[in-house]
């Protein structure tokens, strides 16, 4: 089963997430006190652990949720292969994926510690289509149309 693994939020860009228990997400907007919410297509960016697990074993890092920037750390879930516009509930909240993987302008510190990071190709970013609160263990669903 898919589930949330941790929420993780910044009230400034370019910076590590902190790690919370659960946090509202709001419609066509993204996560209440997140720097990165806005009326745009990347409101909410997901990073699966299994690609973090893999980051730690190639690198030999000491990795955690939030370090790559996602606001959602999931597990169970293929997140990269989503299609663009498939539509996923996670807790109360209904999101659609809108972009896979994103160009790196700003290089991260992970990126400068191993020449390598995983978030430009595996992680994916969701718009809000309705909003309530999500928390550490909720599942993720697929909803097909």
């Amino acid at each position: 089963m898919a589930k949330v693994v941790s929420i993780n939020v910044s009230d400034k860009k370019g910076v590590v997430k902190t790690p919370v228990d659960e946090r509202v997400f709001i419609t066509d907007h993204g996560i209440e006190g997140d720097a990165h919410g806005g009326k745009w297509h990347r409101q909410v960016s997901l990073l699966s652990q299994e690609s973090i697990d893999y980051a730690i074993k190639k690198d030999g890092l000491d990795l955690s949720p939030g370090m790559f920037a996602e606001n959602l750390t999931t597990e169970g879930i293929t997140l990269y292969e989503l299609p663009i516009g498939t539509k996923i509930q996670i807790g109360e909240t209904l999101q659609e994926v809108t972009q896979i993987g994103k160009k790196c302008h700003n290089k991260c510190e992970i990126f400068f510690k191993t020449g390598d990071c995983v978030m430009p190709r595996e992680g994916i970013f969701t718009a809000v289509l309705k909003g309530g609160t999500v928390k550490i263990g909720d599942p993720i669903k697929i909803i097909e149309e």
